[in-house]
């Protein structure tokens, strides 16, 4: 096991060298490795390792250009005889899948490695301080004082902070009377109801997509320093493989998930029909219900397309209906949020040596 994994001692002897030959392979790539200073007086060329985070350009840059300002933070245990946790921080691509950003190796899940995590990450992707970015996590057990929440709050003091809504069910069912599943339906329509700002152009309740990712960890966790770098690398690889393969077999400018999704609005919008107030409103009457629609900003007052950046049905009505008076050509891909774009959706991670 030696021979093909490498020996754990000797690896973390090679990380520096390991970290010029990703950066050089991944041009843009961050890699940072932090290490404990030496404990003896003389001066020392050794080092004792702590941390190392790693965030790769095209991941960075990619993350960039979809424009969902929102991320998923979670952290799983490294195992082996130098046990540890890997910290990661997730987004979700134009195709409502995941799309990992960063991800690094600490000692423990604390305030100060999460806070030190973070630091790296605003650098990457130029966030400022009062970033109104949002950021989705378990509902920790751990006292409110230790871990992610004191860690985001003082490094994105104005950044949104959400729960998983399972993780708070999880925690809500350890009482007795909160375990009907009538209280269940309320408890989620309810959060329905209290969704995310409209910045992240995303409508997900769950934190599932850190939990996607760390579920494919699950290989890299017990093996050397390197070895398992190496893994998380060629996980990312073949995902990117899998990635291309989809939009080469897709048509159309959107990304599978918002055809698919606009394709059943576009059936619920022909029930419904439109009064136009001369100005930049229209009130949209249906079967269910009635609504009231900007196409100028681009928002409807049942929340869905602000949410999510994909025209809700009222939208659509509306828009047939500017296309019927001959001022739009009635193309409903192009009032689509560019985040669902195909060109939003590629990314490469090169091999390395």
């Amino acid at each position: 096991m030696e021979k093909v994994q490498g020996d754990y001692k000797t690896q973390f002897g090679l990380l520096r060298e390991y970290a010029e030959q990703l950066m050089k392979s991944n041009p843009g790539t961050t890699v940072t490795i932090d290490v404990e200073p030496s404990s003896c007086k003389a001066k020392s060329s050794t080092r004792q390792f702590r941390r190392i985070y790693i965030c790769y350009g095209a991941f960075k840059k990619g993350f960039k250009i979809i424009g969902r300002d929102i991320l998923g933070l979670d952290g799983c245990f490294m195992k082996g005889p130098y046990p540890g946790q890997i910290l990661t921080a997730v987004g979700v691509d134009g195709n409502n899948g995941i799309y990992p950003v960063a991800f690094a190796v600490v000692e423990s899940e604390t305030t100060k490695t999460w806070t030190w995590f973070l630091e790296q990450l605003a650098v990457d992707l130029e966030l400022p301080r009062t970033a109104n970015f949002t950021f989705i996590s378990d509902r920790q057990k751990v006292p409110l004082c230790y871990g992610i929440l004191p860690a985001v709050s003082k490094v994105f003091p104005m950044a949104e902070h959400r729960y998983c809504i399972r993780h708070i069910h999880e925690n809500m069912k350890a009482n007795a009377n909160w375990r009907d599943d009538k209280i269940k339906g309320l408890f989620w329509n309810a959060a329905l109801q209290q969704q995310f700002l409209g910045r992240p152009k995303c409508d997900i309740l769950l934190n599932n997509i850190c939990e996607v990712f760390n579920r494919q960890l699950i290989h890299a966790r017990d093996k050397p320093i390197i070895t398992s770098l190496e893994c998380i690398r060629e996980y990312l690889m073949k995902r990117n493989l899998v990635v291309h393969k989809l939009i080469a077999k897709s048509k159309g400018p959107l990304t599978p998930y918002a055809t698919e999704a606009l394709d059943k609005i576009k059936q619920e919008a022909a029930e419904y029909t439109v009064i136009f107030n001369s100005i930049s409103k229209y009130q949209v009457n249906g079967p269910r219900d009635n609504k009231v629609v900007n196409l100028v900003e681009k928002s409807c007052t049942c929340r869905r397309w602000d949410l999510t950046g994909i025209p809700c049905k009222h939208a659509v009505a509306c828009i047939w209906n500017l296309a019927l008076h001959g001022k739009d050509d009635g193309v409903l891909e192009k009032w689509v949020d560019k985040s669902y774009w195909m060109q939003t959706w590629e990314g490469c991670v090169f091999p390395c040596n």
